[in-house]
């Protein structure tokens, strides 16, 4: 392949692995050329470019509101006006493949890659599927899925591959000594329980956590890393006496996620695509907390599906308190038997070389079409 086009945006369970996906692509073939389509002001703007050699395009679009609503007439509007923006970018750049992550940024180019007769994939990360997903299935070349029980909401695809989650692949390679050495915890025994609430933070974990920090006292041994988003990150800080907790981080935000968690003993956060990826990766025990602010509620499908594989433990956000979260973490690092078999059951369920196998069905498809 000479070029490839990639896009998903919103948030990190569509970004990360598209970018997962290029770094796969980049290392086999090394003049391989990346471009990327996302909003101008999502996240993907503020991620994407961070990458250094991937050529980055916009375009306008928002998505479908589920309930009636006017607000669709001009959505609609939108996604024809992406649509046709999105062509003039592919004529430009002539990919060989396109590759679309998810999330309501990609629904307008992939299905202009298509209608161009450009070979396309789209990839799944969770459960039940997005409505991009639902949409362009029928369209694309291949469906990848994350998760095999996804398979039963694809009845009108073309074709299924189950190849995991690519964000798998790049945190197997991470360094739990240079996730260690960007917290500065020299201690390589020391226990790190991580908490964190997606690319934004969320309030109820950050307002749980605050309803327990005095707690962390009780485990001086442990060291807690707290990412709190960037837009909770100076109103919570400013409520923590920092000087009174030498075994607390708080963080805005962890560019370097995946060394982090190849050093973390136990994970406390939400249940997107992109944790349920890294988690099972690197077989890491974890106490989920599903937004109920997503479409379809698919974070507690996820969620709930992991706790029935045995490897998470899943608190609804309706059940969160200070207390309550503080007694599953102490639970589970006190009872190093429980921890270990919940170890042992997300690494039973993770797909390291989902990024290669990927990889693979984007060269078929490339060449099957030319």
């Amino acid at each position: 392949m000479k070029r490839i086009l990639l896009s998903g945006g919103g948030t990190g369970g569509h970004i990360y692995p598209a970018l997962a996906i290029a770094r796969t692509v980049k290392k086999r073939y090394p003049d391989v050329e990346i471009a990327y389509i996302g909003t101008e002001d999502g996240l993907e703007s503020r991620i994407v470019p961070k990458e250094g050699n991937i050529h980055y395009y916009t375009i306008e679009v928002q998505g479908f509101k589920r309930s009636i609503s006017w607000k669709n007439v001009n959505t609609i509007r939108t996604f024809i006006s992406a649509v046709k923006r999105s062509k003039a970018y592919i004529k430009e750049f002539q990919p060989d493949v396109f590759v679309g992550t998810g999330g309501f940024v990609s629904g307008p180019p992939v299905y202009a890659a298509h209608r161009m007769g450009i070979p396309t994939l789209i990839h799944e990360q969770n459960v039940v599927l997005g409505m991009t997903t639902k949409f362009l299935s029928r369209y694309v070349d291949v469906v990848a899925i994350s998760l095999e029980e996804s398979q039963k909401y694809l009845g009108r695809a073309n074709r299924i591959v189950f190849t995991g989650n690519p964000r798998a692949t790049e945190v197997v390679q991470a360094s739990a000594t240079q996730g260690r050495k960007s917290l500065g915890i020299a201690d390589v025994h020391q226990p790190i329980v991580l908490l964190f609430g997606g690319s934004r933070g969320a309030k109820a974990i950050n307002e749980a956590v605050l309803q327990m920090v005095d707690r962390m006292k009780e485990l001086p041994h442990v060291h807690f890393v707290y990412v709190t988003g960037e837009v909770h990150f100076d109103a919570i800080r400013s409520r923590i006496p920092m000087e009174e907790f030498p075994n607390l981080s708080v963080k805005p935000f962890l560019y370097n996620m995946p060394d982090v968690l190849a050093a973390t003993t136990l994970v406390v956060g939400r249940a997107g695509a992109s944790t349920l990826a890294e988690l099972t990766a690197l077989g890491l025990p974890s106490v989920l907390i599903p937004s109920p602010y997503v479409a379809n509620n698919h974070q507690e499908a996820n969620a709930r599906w992991l706790e029935e594989q045995g490897a998470s433990k899943m608190l609804l956000e309706s059940e969160l308190t200070g207390e309550t979260l503080w007694r599953e973490i102490k639970r589970l690092l006190e009872d190093p038997e429980e921890h270990h078999d919940m170890s042992e059951a997300a690494r039973r369920l993770g797909r390291p070389q989902a990024a290669e196998v990927l990889v693979d069905e984007l060269e078929k498809i490339a060449t099957a079409r030319f």
